[in-house]
């Protein structure tokens, strides 16, 4: 009885996280008016003031001298780092410029980049459905690109940043709190030099904009923490693979924002290519569940999505 308590626990949160990170483009859309990297800034340095509360709250702060003892632990989350704010800066941007569609291209593909992230950087081997999930998105990003004559780079910058990201903050034995920290540290400098100056010369949101602007940029902290906060309750109560079915609930809200509500169009190049996209997923997910119920072998390392999502 407990266990299924725990397992039901886990699926709210894990709805909780993936859903907010889905619907997420509308609060960036209602900002608008404010550049995508007057926003980024705001993100990084709200961010911190969340994290760093949240942790004082928990008595987790002593666990952050841990992660600044390490030059090495400290050189991998300063390129996770830039990864992440050109991820979100450029997510921010998508959304703010009517490109949502493409940016949810982008995060249906990373799963499989992470696959190929896997092989070219830690030698595993892809599996046989594995390759044919690879070689369906390839495919559709072909179409694409061949269709509309521009390849789909913010599809492919999105997917290839977070997978990079991903792939370094495996190799660093820190909590995704600590790590999200860590991070925001070091950006923060940068992000309120650049605020300062922006108010200073009068050209700054906080300062020329509505109150309820001001308020959402200063709730971008919560918005970026709450669901990486959520999301680690559900890795503590979920199998992996369970979880990883949730992984694609982001970009399917965020297709269905981008074409239902915010009116971007979508063309039979996009139909064909987000067509070739979702099989390959289902293939992949098939492959990635039936390992883990023992029905395969296991030859290469099970994918997730980093718990830093857009």
């Amino acid at each position: 009885m407990r266990e299924k308590q725990r397992s039901s626990g886990g699926a709210l949160y894990a709805a909780a996280a993936y859903g907010t990170w889905g619907l997420v483009p509308i609060y960036w859309r209602v900002l608008g008016p404010v550049p995508a990297v007057e926003v980024l800034a705001h993100r990084v340095i709200w961010s911190l003031v969340f994290v760093t509360g949240l942790l004082a709250a928990t008595g987790s702060l002593a666990t952050i001298r841990t992660a600044f003892q390490s030059r090495r632990t400290m050189a991998t989350l300063a390129l996770s780092s830039a990864l992440i704010s050109v991820n979100w800066g450029l997510f921010i941007w998508a959304v703010q410029s009517g490109r949502l569609l493409q940016a949810s291209l982008g995060y249906f593909i990373n799963p499989l980049i992470n696959v190929l992230f896997g092989v070219i950087f830690l030698g595993e081997r892809l599996r046989a459905l594995q390759k044919v999930a690879v070689g369906l998105a390839l495919i559709g990003v072909t179409v694409l690109a061949v269709t509309t004559g521009v390849l789909p780079w913010v599809s492919l910058v999105l997917a290839v940043t977070f997978g990079l990201y991903g792939l370094l903050r495996k190799t660093v034995a820190v909590e995704s709190m600590v790590g999200l920290f860590a991070e925001t540290a070091l950006l923060a400098p940068i992000g309120l030099t650049y605020v300062c100056v922006l108010e200073w010369t009068g050209r700054g949101a906080l300062g020329r904009g509505t109150l309820g602007h001001g308020g959402l940029l200063m709730a971008c902290g919560v918005v970026t923490g709450a669901p990486l906060m959520w999301f680690t309750a559900a890795a503590r109560r979920l199998p992996l693979s369970t979880l990883g079915f949730f992984q694609y609930v982001s970009p399917t809200c965020q297709f269905a924002l981008a074409v239902l509500w915010f009116g971007e169009r979508m063309t039979a190049a996009h139909a064909v290519t987000f067509a070739l996209i979702w099989t390959g997923l289902v293939v992949f997910t098939f492959d990635a569940w039936r390992r883990s119920s023992g029905r395969s072998e296991p030859d290469t390392a099970e994918t997730m999505n980093p718990p830093s999502r857009a």
